[in-house]
């Protein structure tokens, strides 16, 4: 072993220290079960420990392999590392489990604890250690940003950097601040192009045309008012919506008073606009401060965070995390959220209410309010308003933590009882179901619907149209979709857990056939799922239904699973998921066909007049509901035209009508597939809002 320099050195920077690092030696690597080893072991940390200075600092905790485990700080190093590693550890759990993990360690001495507060979070940050807090899960919530440019506009993001912008949230809800973008796109005249189309611009866009934007990139606007709009959009992004409300009505008595009764009705406009939303907030008191509010609920080493952002007396929003495998108190867990929560642009309020006492408190706080610029107080209270908010906080967090606890439990147990029935090799965490869809014979496609540990993902959903035949074949259709699922799962290198195969078992050999042709027979494991059928006379007083079927390979007779059991439920699921995503896509394919055949028959119809009739009425329906004068409207359709499309549908009634009737009675079963027994199934569509489609 060393013989300790370097272990409680004094480094000049960061920089020096992770210079310095590739000359430190590592404790000998010697196994624990060995009493003599372990001994030796407890000599030298012992030994390292009498060189660690008292002064507040950073040390880093690591395994065998020199990776950092955790990273924390202390008012005094060498009293924290010994409360570590002195025999019998200071009666906390988590002190044992890392010392069956850790090492080594270093430190870092600072020369103040609000230096050591800063160094903390750039080594968190660094070396991303298993046992911190890291908010991997604040990705997923929404920041309104206002950017830093001469004539500044409002945009949505998820990522928080230093660029001179100005930045509002998180927001717990993206609903809720996407619905407030849009009240101040239509209440405050500012631009919403990008930069690039800003300086590129030569004549105002339709944003200038309805009244939405000043268009700054082309005309001379006044700073001044810009400045106004834009200050009034900020207000209402930080909550402080009453004073906002009460600006603009003295604006609108002042335009009344001066007889500018336009401008005072649009400024009305914009006040009831904000007013509504306003009306959707809570108001928790009325004093108008700014807070954030966490509570925390723990059972062992599972803990449920959450924190309340109160703007102006309302509560604007909310943010939950969950964390496992922490069995560090409170305190400690507390401040290293509030290390993370609080690192980069975010907003600073005028308190910080917490549960428990901060050893680190005043430093953090006078931290932060060198970077706000204003007082920022934490506060732990003890009577009054403030508790009972920091006591709705800690309720919240309780209820956040036994929702997401259920869930997971329910899910696990569902993908574990699937597996024993089916007797599966694995636990089914990805599972793919397929589903192949025509109209005699003609439109083929098919659809992948794929669920994550018992839950839809939309953005892997798949749909496919069949190119290497023409006709119904549903077994070769069958084939050609997923071996070309499979031929992209080779690319990317991902595999499902489970193949669910709409069908009996021709279908289940299909796909036997082209797993074992790509050799993945042995680690995909596939069922077919066939739908119940009637087994009686449909005129019967009770109708009788076979059960579902699931038919397993190499195994003559299909397995029932019971009616009410999660795993039939969950199968049942996904498949009537793809049954819907596949007529769904097939009817799309149709719609287009036949608004194609029908107009293109008519002559002087060609695709640019065929899409001005169609984004004109929307739909075929719509076209033939229109009279001549309705046609005519329609940009590029003269009346000599609008007759002609007028007799050509009417000579087509009858065929139109029967198709209608087809796709009524597909919409009436496509109902019964959302109304029996699962409401939650959806249209689901990609990430931009279209289905994806795999071309060949």
């Amino acid at each position: 072993m060393a013989d300790g320099d370097t272990i409680g050195r004094r480094y000049g920077s960061l920089i020096d220290y992770q210079q310095a690092l590739p000359l430190a030696e590592p404790l000998p690597a010697t196994p624990v079960e060995e009493d003599n080893a372990a001994a030796g072991e407890a000599a030298a940390f012992a030994h390292k420990l009498e060189t660690v200075p008292v002064e507040p600092g950073v040390y880093l905790l690591k395994d065998r392999s020199g990776k950092v485990l955790y990273v924390g700080k202390a008012k005094s190093l060498r009293a924290r590392l010994r409360a570590y590693f002195r025999e019998g550890g200071d009666g906390r759990f988590q002190v044992r489990f890392l010392m069956r993990r850790v090492h080594d360690f270093d430190t870092l001495v600072a020369r103040s604890e609000k230096e050591a507060l800063i160094l903390e979070n750039n080594l968190i940050k660094q070396y991303k250690p298993r046992y911190n807090i890291r908010l991997k899960d604040d990705k997923s919530y929404l920041s309104a940003k206002v950017t830093n440019h001469p004539w500044p506009r409002i945009t949505v993001t998820r990522r928080i950097v230093k660029d001179g912008g100005r930045y509002f949230g998180p927001f717990g809800s993206a609903d809720g601040l996407r619905e407030t973008i849009d009240v101040i796109r239509k209440v405050f005249p500012l631009r919403t192009c990008s930069d690039g189309v800003f300086r590129n611009r030569a004549r105002p866009c339709i944003e200038y045309q309805i009244k939405r934007c000043l268009g700054p990139c082309c005309l001379p606007v006044d700073r001044e008012e810009y400045g106004r709009h834009l200050h009034a959009a900020e207000m209402l992004l930080e909550g402080r919506n009453l004073e906002l409300l009460k600006e603009m009505r003295e604006r609108m008595r002042s335009h009344a008073d001066r007889l500018e009764f336009e401008e005072a009705a649009r400024v009305r406009d914009r006040v009831r606009a904000i007013e509504k939303t306003v009306e959707r907030q809570t108001v928790l008191h009325h004093w108008g401060g700014d807070q954030d509010v966490f509570g925390l609920y723990r059972q062992g080493g599972f803990i449920e965070a959450i924190v309340l952002m109160v703007r102006h007396g309302k509560l604007t929003s909310t943010q939950a995390w969950s964390f496992q495998d922490l069995e560090f108190p409170d305190e400690e867990v507390l401040a290293d959220l509030l290390t993370q929560f609080y690192a980069g642009a975010r907003f600073l309020p005028d308190e910080v209410i917490v549960p428990v006492e901060l050893d680190d408190a005043a430093v953090r706080a006078e931290l932060w309010s060198e970077r706000r610029g204003r007082k920022v107080e934490i506060i732990v209270p003890q009577r009054g308003d403030k508790l009972r908010l920091l006591e709705m906080a800690n309720q919240n967090a309780r209820q956040s933590f036994s929702s997401r606890r259920d869930n997971e439990t329910t899910r696990e147990q569902m993908l574990e009882e699937l597996r024993k029935r089916l007797h599966l090799r694995n636990s089914p965490k990805l599972i793919e179901c397929y589903d192949i869809s025509n109209l005699q014979g003609a439109m083929v496609v098919g659809s992948q619907a794929t669920f994550d540990e018992g839950q839809p993902q939309k953005a892997l959903y798949r749909r496919y149209r069949i190119r290497s035949f023409e006709g119904q074949d549903d077994f070769a259709s069958l084939y050609e979709v997923l071996s070309r699922r499979l031929r992209r799962a080779k690319e990317e290198g991902e595999f499902p857990d489970l193949w669910v195969i709409d069908g009996g078992k021709g279908q289940l050999n299909v796909a036997v056939e082209v797993l074992k042709e790509h050799d993945l027979f042995e680690q995909i494991d596939v069922i077919s799922l066939a739908k119940q059928h009637v087994l009686n006379d449909r005129r019967a007083r009770a109708v009788e239904k076979s059960e579902e079927r699931v038919f397993l390979p190499n195994r003559k007779d299909p397995i029932v699973l019971p009616k009410n059991s999660t795993a039939l439920f969950l199968l049942v699921r996904i498949r009537d998921e793809a049954h819907r995503f596949a007529i769904t896509y097939n009817r799309e394919l149709r719609r287009r066909a036949r608004l194609r055949s029908v107009l293109d028959d008519i002559e002087g119809i060609g695709p640019v007049r065929r899409r001005a009739l169609l984004r004109h009425f929307g739909s075929l329906r719509r076209i033939r509901e229109a009279s001549v004068e309705q046609l005519a409207l329609v940009k590029g359709v003269n009346r000599e035209l609008a007759e002609e499309i007028r007799r050509h549908l009417d000579s087509m009634t009858a065929l139109l009508d029967q198709e209608d009737r087809v796709e009524r009675e597909e919409d009436r079963i496509a109902q019964e597939y959302l109304d029996a027994g699962n409401g939650q199934l959806q249209l689901i569509a990609s990430e931009d809002g279209a289905p994806r489609t795999e071309e060949v």
